[in-house]
């Protein structure tokens, strides 16, 4: 289905269905699609949705209110935007269509969520995906989650309530982040790795528990960083030591102030 230029919409039972999938009817309500989306007939959006421009969403994908979807997002067959956070005591609407009390979640432009992957309303803060997220197939992204910009998520990974990504992050495939933990940007989270600690910039980190195997050289050199601060933070790791007093490249050094004053179990002191 193509979507016109913010209009608004309502889904609407199908006669006979019992709810369990709808067809689109104009109505005064609070969700807003903008131009050019594709939309699939069985695709399930409640109250206090709002779509941007461009927007792919697959078959039987259920986005639930408040919820923004940025422009050129895409989104996979059967992913779920919006259920309440899973916490017991927090409410769970009566049905689907309407606005959830929760904070709900903003995913940014040019973002990708791929089949049967589910992204929690917030339940104190809104779950939030930076721009160019690219969020792979039966992943879960809890409650309360913030992911920075250009962060990757590999199959059936999942990030537990309250988790901070930094931007360029990119968590391997299996991989469980504890509730509440802190990844740096531009760290690399190996593939079925259990993270229970702050893992700091520019870190590779694998096992269970994950622990510290040297610097993402990769991913710092596809973001452009000199070859002279990739080497700086190459012999920080080794030293196994990371004070507040440690010498860093001072291109990298807001990166690792961000990570500190969030971090409240590091991987590396």
């Amino acid at each position: 289905m193509t979507c016109s230029s913010h209009r608004l919409h309502r889904l609407q039972p199908l006669e006979g269905s019992h709810g369990l999938h709808g067809s689109w009817k104009e109505s005064a309500t609070f969700m807003t699609i903008g131009e050019n989306c594709e939309i699939h007939p069985t695709v399930v959006i409640g109250d206090g949705v709002t779509v941007g421009d461009r927007v792919g969403i697959g078959p039987y994908a259920v986005l639930t209110g408040p919820l923004d979807l940025g422009d050129d997002c895409w989104i996979g067959a059967h992913a779920t935007l919006g259920a309440p956070p899973e916490w017991i005591g927090k409410t769970h609407p009566r049905t689907w269509t309407e606005v959830s009390p929760h904070q709900g979640v903003v995913i940014g432009a040019g973002t990708v969520i791929r089949e049967m992957s589910a992204v929690q309303q917030g339940a104190e803060r809104p779950t939030t995906i930076g721009r160019g997220g690219f969020v792979m197939n039966h992943t879960s992204v809890e409650h309360d989650v913030r992911i920075g910009e250009d962060c990757v998520l590999s199959p059936s990974c999942t990030l537990g309530g309250h988790v901070t990504l930094g931007d360029g992050v990119n968590v391997g495939m299996s991989a469980v982040v504890h509730q509440r933990r802190v990844i740096g940007a531009r760290a690399m989270v190996g593939m079925g790795s259990v993270v229970a600690k702050d893992i700091p910039p520019f870190a590779t980190v694998f096992g269970n528990p994950a622990a510290l195997r040297g610097t993402n050289r990769v991913g710092m050199s596809r973001a452009g960083i000199p070859d002279e601060d990739i080497a700086a933070v190459e012999a920080l790791y080794a030293s196994g030591r990371l004070g507040a007093d440690a010498e860093l490249p001072r291109s990298l050094a807001d990166a690792f102030a961000r990570w500190r004053e969030l971090a409240v179990k590091p991987l590396v002191s």
